[in-house]
């Protein structure tokens, strides 16, 4: 008789424990994971006027294809990434963002400003 009752205490104890396992997500998604379209606009030095860039975070690291791109978007939207030589910084808040970049051009220093959207 006692082992019965143990068995199925332990059966609702195992049950309980896979429909609370079966209600938390595997991996929360990152507030600001998605694609972006990344516009910079260069205010001082000779780099291009402006230029417009796809970039992915994911799990708020920055990626983009073919680029030398590292960086993280914490969850509070704080930005801090280095295309190349560049460096950017900034914040973003909901689909959008803007901050300040700056790096060189053939060997002169060159800063702007940037703003991204969300697609």
């Amino acid at each position: 008789m006692r082992f019965d009752r143990m068995r199925v205490f332990l059966s609702a104890s195992l049950l309980a424990g896979a429909t609370l396992a079966a209600t938390v997500p595997a991996s929360a998604q990152h507030p600001y994971d998605g694609l972006w379209n990344v516009t910079i606009f260069t205010q001082t030095g000779s780099c291009d006027r402006t230029a417009s860039y796809p970039l992915t975070v994911t799990d708020g690291r920055v990626t983009a294809p073919g680029a030398d791109v590292s960086g993280k978007i914490a969850s509070t939207g704080l930005v801090r990434v280095s295309i190349g030589p560049a460096f950017a910084n900034g914040q973003l808040t909901g689909n959008a963002g803007s901050g300040k970049w700056n790096g060189a051009s053939g060997g002169v220093p060159c800063s702007g400003r940037w703003e991204a959207s969300r697609q």
